[in-house]
C-alpha cells in the first residue's frame, strides 16, 4: 500500500504561482510512477502532468504545458507541482497519483492506470 497526502493548496489571484506537494509513505516510492489530476466542479477528473520513477520521463496536458513543473525527490518520497500564471481556469481540486514503474520507460496519462490517490488539495484561482 501507499498513501499519499497532497498540501500546498489555496486561493490565489490570476497569474500567481502556487507549489502543490505530496508526500508518499509506505512502500518504496522509487518504483512508483507519479502524476497530477485535477477535477473541477461537474467535470471528469482530468491528467495534468506526470513523472517516471527516474524523473527521466515527463509529460504534460497541453492546457498546463510551459506553465506547469512536475518534479519529485525520491530521498523525501515527495512529488511536486509548481504551477505559474495560473489561470481561473486551472480552479480545481488537485489529487496526487501512484502506479507501479519498474522500467521508467513510459507516461501514463489515464485515470484507470493509476492505483494510488490522495485525497485532493483545492486550488481556486480568482479572475
Amino acid at each position: 500500500q501507499v498513501q499519499l497526502v497532497e498540501s500546498g493548496g489555496g486561493l490565489v489571484q490570476a497569474g500567481g504561482s502556487l507549489r502543490l506537494s505530496c508526500a508518499a509513505s509506505g512502500r518504496t516510492f522509487g518504483n512508483y510512477a507519479m502524476a497530477w489530476f485535477r477535477q473541477a466542479p461537474g467535470k471528469e477528473r482530468e491528467f495534468v502532468a506526470t513523472i517516471s520513477w527516474t524523473g527521466s520521463r515527463i509529460h504534460y496536458a497541453d492546457s498546463v504545458k510551459g506553465r506547469f513543473t512536475i518534479s519529485r525527490e525520491n530521498a523525501k518520497n515527495t512529488v511536486y507541482l509548481q504551477m505559474n500564471s495560473l489561470k481561473p481556469e486551472d480552479t480545481a481540486v488537485y489529487f496526487c497519483a501512484a502506479r507501479s514503474d519498474y522500467s521508467g520507460s513510459y507516461y501514463y496519462t489515464e485515470v484507470y492506470e493509476y492505483t494510488y490517490w490522495g485525497q485532493g488539495t483545492q486550488v481556486t484561482v480568482s479572475s
